[in-house]
């Protein structure tokens, strides 16, 4: 019998800022299926292997897209799928539930976030189960939460032996929210006397409020890069630093330690990664500054090594999708 699973997504486009990380979780998944259809808001034609079938759904008003999804996810029904995933957005769970759970297909959603909503609860009560990188990153509490790691493109994010420079070059990436901590870094660079810059949008007044207090405060804040560009800045940097909140954990983390880089952040669910040496206490700064200036005599390729097999082990692009379909065939 032919293996064939449908997956709903937001954007298929390997240049995506923060999306691009899809199309490699996509691959890895069609690389063991015999056809895999994509459902997607946006995307790029060609992408994707021959064994790939994409649907853009994304044009005109909300309710235009939404019937737009659900004639493509019905027509797609039939051969009876493994199973539908909802990848990273609750909504299209609750969209595809009253056509897939009466055929007994099952609903899986993929979420990683730490901040809950009513569709969330909505999605994860119509899901047959929760896939997440580890069951305290998803925010509700859930039986049918399953950890199978982030999905990280370990073959893209290649170790790199990094050139030392004169002093230590210490990068943060993501959204300047609150959220993101980043003023603790700032102080604590300050403090340890490191190179920083940080790479990240500003899209909502407060994240541009946030922006303009960490220029304020001297940081060099960059605007983000295309996903393809930031495996080669993660190559002249020697340290990424993430204070993100407790239930975060930011893909950058394992992308960067996927490149051999040590990484230093505060959130404890990167514990199966980060030994206690690289945690902190979130906001810390003085803490922060003192594992910043360890780092500058520890030996930082051999230290990077050890997380890059981690990342092999529990959080590469074929782990994630060998335990999406462990759970659609259960």
């Amino acid at each position: 019998m032919s293996s064939r699973l449908v997956v709903a997504t937001q954007v298929v486009d390997p240049e995506h800022p923060f999306l691009g990380a899809t199309v490699a979780k996509l691959r890895a998944l069609a690389a063991r299926l015999d056809e895999l259809v994509v459902l997607a808001d946006d995307g790029v034609a060609g992408v994707l292997p021959d064994n790939c079938t994409l649907h853009l759904f994304g044009t005109g008003s909300r309710e235009q897209r939404a019937r737009r999804f659900l004639a493509a996810l019905n027509a797609e029904l039939s051969p009876r799928p493994l199973a539908v995933l909802a990848h990273i957005v609750p909504l299209y769970a609750l969209l595809a539930a009253p056509l897939v759970r009466p055929r007994r297909v099952p609903l899986l959603l993929w979420f990683t976030h730490w901040k809950p909503s009513r569709t969330l609860v909505l999605a994860e009560r119509v899901s047959t189960a929760v896939l997440s990188v580890d069951r305290r990153s998803f925010p509700l509490r859930s039986g049918k939460v399953v950890a199978i790691g982030h999905g990280i493109d370990t073959e893209h994010f290649a170790c790199v032996e990094r050139r030392p420079g004169t002093r230590l070059r210490v990068v943060s990436l993501g959204r300047t929210s609150p959220a993101k901590g980043l003023e603790t870094i700032a102080r604590a660079a300050g403090i340890a006397e490191v190179e920083l810059e940080v790479y990240g949008p500003s899209s909502t007044a407060e994240e541009r409020a946030e922006r303009a207090r960490l220029v304020s405060l001297g940081v060099s804040v960059q605007e983000a890069l295309p996903y393809s560009r930031v495996r080669d800045l993660l190559a002249r940097k020697d340290v990424l630093v993430n204070n993100m909140r407790e239930g975060a954990l930011d893909k950058v983390v394992y992308e960067a330690a996927s490149t051999c880089m040590p990484v230093l952040a505060s959130n404890s669910g990167f514990d199966d990664l980060l030994g206690p040496e690289l945690r902190f206490r979130r906001d810390d700064a003085g803490e922060l500054a003192r594992k910043l200036r360890r780092l500058v005599d520890v030996d930082r390729a051999l230290l990077g090594r050890t997380l890059r097999e981690r990342v092999e082990a529990g959080h590469s692009a074929a782990h994630w999708a060998e335990g999406v379909l462990e759970v659609a065939r259960r």
